[in-house]
């Protein structure tokens, strides 16, 4: 891996090459020195023929340097060693690192390296381990004054004859307190002392190391999102429970979680969403790790739809917009239907925006799985509303209006959603009439009003179907 500049590449096939990220400056054997100024030379190739426009330094990654080194990024990544760790998220970082529509043949899939995405969800999962703290502190019990004592009135409370602390230490009472007391000394014998480092290289429980620890956290989510944006990643990472797990556990706690990390997660399992079956979380044949069930996982992304970070809105509506594309999902996001139209109803009154967008095709999607879905919507209060007002502001992108149109077409085909319709009809007869672009669906809405009544005041206000 190295670093080249527009302006550089003069005499660069002479220089002594550099010590690799994270090692000691003589660690550096022969046979990677000679393979490191082998792809000198080719870095210093590719400047002669860099177009001049290109300005600012950019990477040039071998396209050999993950099958070189697939084991010792593992590796590293497992050690726990701040250098080492260091070097491989920087590492793939560059590897992964592909816009959506950009075309890369040196991006590395993450199949090409066994192991590596449990190490990534590894480095995630220690700062979980640290995020919250895990020693809650008892309160003390209603005590018994007297009880089995004649020194302190006070039972067996404050071993005041016996204890070395002069502070005292209050149990649940006078019969359990010599069993709590030595449970009490079990546990702080048994406890680890993993995290009271004090050699060098390794992270600390101090505020400092913390830090480090959820910057490292970060960015492997940040790599793991990358991953999912590589077609050749995703069978593999929407199959992976653990991976699943922790992301969806991010989504979970979302309230206390770093936001950058929580984003990565939800754009993670965006790209994903298309494959994924959440019944793998009660899967006998998938080992778990955090235990995390379907229904808390619906849940946590009805908080995402629901918190107060708008730029969440927009990746929590277009998840469900494509879970529910999958029937294997249906029969789990039913039960909360009414709350997710209510909280997508709630967005789509927002300006125009992505997470409108988003709102308008998880409707679509929903509106189209049955004919509860169209019933339930088509009671939500303002629902048609503002899927009228999505239509005549208009959104930006035709595609949506179009969408939005095609939800009104929809419900209009249930005969219980008549009597919420009619009062719309002579919206519908100006959309008819004003905007040629949705002239079609706008009149199959009303031939559909009107042509069928099933009641005297549908008689009386339809006339479009004579």
């Amino acid at each position: 891996m190295q670093k080249r500049q527009s302006g550089a590449g003069a005499g660069g096939g002479s220089a002594t090459p550099a010590a690799k990220r994270g090692r000691p400056l003589g660690s550096v054997n022969t046979n990677s020195a000679a393979a490191t100024a082998a792809a000198a030379a080719a870095a210093n190739a590719a400047d002669s023929v860099a177009p001049p426009s290109l300005l600012g330094p950019s990477l040039h990654v071998h396209y050999a340097f993950a099958d070189q080194n697939n084991k010792r990024i593992v590796l590293a990544l497992q050690s726990g060693l701040k250098s080492e760790l260091t070097w491989a998220l920087n590492t793939l970082t560059l590897l992964s690192f592909k816009e959506k529509d950009e075309v890369r043949k040196d991006a590395t899939p993450l199949a090409k390296i066994p192991g590596l995405l449990d190490a990534l969800l590894q480095v995630i999962d220690d700062w979980r381990d640290i995020a919250l703290p895990r020693v809650l502190v008892k309160t003390p019990r209603v005590r018994l004054l007297g009880a089995n004592s004649a020194v302190t009135g006070f039972g067996n409370e404050y071993e005041a004859l016996n204890s070395d602390n002069p502070l005292p230490h209050p149990s649940t009472g006078s019969g359990s307190s010599n069993k709590e007391t030595s449970v009490l000394k079990c546990a702080n014998k048994l406890r680890p002392r993993a995290w009271s480092y004090e050699e060098d290289g390794l992270f600390n429980l101090d505020e400092e190391g913390r830090a480090e620890k959820q910057l490292c956290a970060v960015a492997a989510s940040n790599i793991l999102r990358n991953f999912s944006n590589m077609p050749d990643n995703e069978v593999i990472m929407a199959q992976h429970r653990h991976c699943l797990e922790t992301i969806f556990q991010c989504l979970e706690d979302y309230v206390t979680e770093d936001e950058e990390l929580v984003t990565n997660a939800l754009e993670t399992v965006v790209n994903l969403a298309l494959l994924l079956e959440l019944q793998i979380f009660s899967s006998p044949s998938k080992p778990s790790f955090i235990k995390m069930t379907e229904k808390r996982a619906v849940q946590a992304l009805m908080g995402m739809l629901g918190s107060a970070v708008k730029a969440w809105h927009s990746g929590a509506a277009e998840l469900i917009g494509r879970l529910i594309i999958n029937p294997e999902n249906d029969a789990l996001l039913l039960p909360f239907a009414s709350q997710i139209y209510k909280r997508l109803v709630d967005i789509i009154s927002l300006p125009p925006t992505d997470a409108q967008a988003a709102a308008v095709g998880a409707l679509y999607n929903l509106a189209g799985v049955s004919m509860d879905c169209r019933l339930k919507l088509a009671s939500e209060r303002w629902a048609i509303d503002r899927l009228l007002k999505v239509i005549k502001t208009p959104h930006p992108t035709q595609e949506v209006c179009r969408k939005a149109a095609t939800i009104l077409e929809n419900l209009v085909l249930e005969p219980q959603n008549k009597p919420h319709l009619l009062p719309y009809e002579n919206a519908f007869a100006e959309m008819l009439f004003g905007d040629s672009r949705y002239s079609d669906i706008f009149a199959r809405i009303l031939y559909e009003l009107t042509s069928r009544p099933s009641n005297k005041v549908a008689s009386a206000c339809g006339i479009w179907g004579m």
